[in-house]
């Protein structure tokens, strides 16, 4: 089957844009656009890091709340946000655990982090422990963990179907990545403001009820996933039991806000009917 939802992409605004949707046993069940072509994914590189960090959690290499980052964090603290650190400075503006701070500092850190416990840098490590074992083979880590993968929608959908039904991780761990982690903490969505609560797992931003949203109105509270600035998405919607991803090469902007609701709910509606 071919999903006619995902034709929408059509009608966006940018140069190039290519789409899929993926079932948890790995049932593609459309893609839409240059499936195999390469796109600056910016944030939708964390939680490809944050998976990555489970692992190193795993096999024993760090601990979930082992000392990281800015003095009180610990590796959760990074992983959900909440370590107190600026967006994009090295800098503390609160006390770990008390906002939450949506921070590519953070993810650097972690990435540093992992990489001194393992010996072995992020980018390799990232690849060794996740992209290598999915068949992610045209996706790599450019720079910074935070904001520099490189990836298309197939090796998404690899990732997508990976995060319904892992093999790479305990089903209990990646549960955990998807729960609440500092349940109450208030904070920014960047692009859709102030947020309370402003609901995150281990690496991945939880749907809660959030409004407004980058998912749509008919997208599940425990949806997660996340998007990126460069015109990227992922979630995944357990109740709905799929996941989308979307590539985009066009900044994330108000033709995003208005585009991707639309989209999501259409492809619910389309695999829920």
């Amino acid at each position: 089957m071919s999903l006619q939802s995902l034709a929408l992409i059509e009608n966006w605004p940018v140069p190039t844009a290519a789409a899929g949707v993926v079932r948890a046993d790995g049932t593609v069940l459309g893609t839409h656009g240059p499936a195999d072509h390469r796109f600056p994914l910016a944030s939708v590189t964390k939680p490809l890091a944050a998976y990555a960090a489970l692992v190193a959690y795993e096999e024993c290499a760090v601990e979930l709340d082992e000392p990281a980052g800015p003095p009180g964090a610990t590796v959760r603290h990074l992983l959900a946000h909440t370590s107190g650190l600026a967006f994009d400075e090295h800098r503390t503006m609160s006390a770990p655990g008390e906002r939450r701070l949506y921070s590519n500092a953070g993810f650097e850190q972690l990435g540093d982090h992992i990489s001194k416990a393992t010996d072995i840098p992020f980018a390799e490590y990232l690849r060794q422990a996740v992209l290598e074992p999915l068949g992610m083979t045209s996706t790599s880590l450019e720079g910074s963990p935070a904001k520099d993968g490189v990836s298309t929608v197939a090796d998404l959908l690899r990732f997508a179907a990976e995060l319904q039904a892992p093999r790479l991780l305990d089903p209990r761990t990646v549960a955990e990545a998807m729960t609440v982690q500092y349940p109450g903490t208030k904070g920014v969505l960047p692009g859709y403001g102030h947020q309370n609560p402003n609901d995150w797992g281990l690496g991945f931003e939880i749907r809660g009820a959030k409004s407004p949203h980058w998912t749509g109105s008919s997208s599940s509270p425990r949806t997660f996933g996340h998007f990126g600035q460069s015109g990227t998405f992922l979630w995944t919607d357990p109740d709905a039991q799929v996941a989308a991803v979307a590539l985009a090469d066009r900044a994330f902007g108000p033709w995003a806000i208005e585009a991707w609701p639309a989209f999501t709910d259409a492809v619910l509606t389309e695999v829920r009917g």
